[in-house]
């Protein structure tokens, strides 16, 4: 099972992830994850919010450009070593991964892994025993 990944494209000037923030917030749209990657010109914020579909709508009535992607989101022990088990156990199964994160909280790791075989890459965490989160 995957759960929906927002990307956010954002021109590259001050203030703009703020706004983003901003207007999750003023509707009650709790982040639980994001991660940011630029260009020169542009930069795609990518989140794990409480409510995906309505994040998207209120984003795109404020002009964001606004993308939903299928991702993963996997928990594991926050030590030494887990994530290394869960890239081996992907790799061994020719799993391709086009983009991660990962963030830790407690004892907890939680990471989102976007392949480019979806079904696979959960069939697969799945067999090698992973926790894959089928709604937060």
């Amino acid at each position: 099972m995957t759960i929906k990944q927002l990307s956010v494209f954002l021109e590259n000037k001050r203030g703009r992830i703020n706004e983003v923030a901003k207007t999750l917030s003023k509707h009650g749209i709790n982040m639980h994850a994001f991660s940011m990657a630029e260009t020169t010109d542009f930069g795609i914020l990518r989140l794990i919010v409480s409510d995906v579909e309505k994040a998207a709508e209120i984003l795109r009535a404020e002009n964001f450009a606004v993308m939903l992607t299928d991702v993963a989101y996997v928990t594991c022990h926050n030590e030494s070593g887990a994530l290394a088990e869960i890239l081996e156990c992907l790799s061994d199964n020719e799993v391709f991964i086009e983009y991660m994160y990962a963030f830790a909280e407690g004892d907890k790791a939680n990471v989102v892994i976007r392949s480019g075989d979806m079904n696979k890459c959960v069939q697969v965490l799945k067999e090698c025993k992973y926790d894959v989160v089928r709604d937060l």
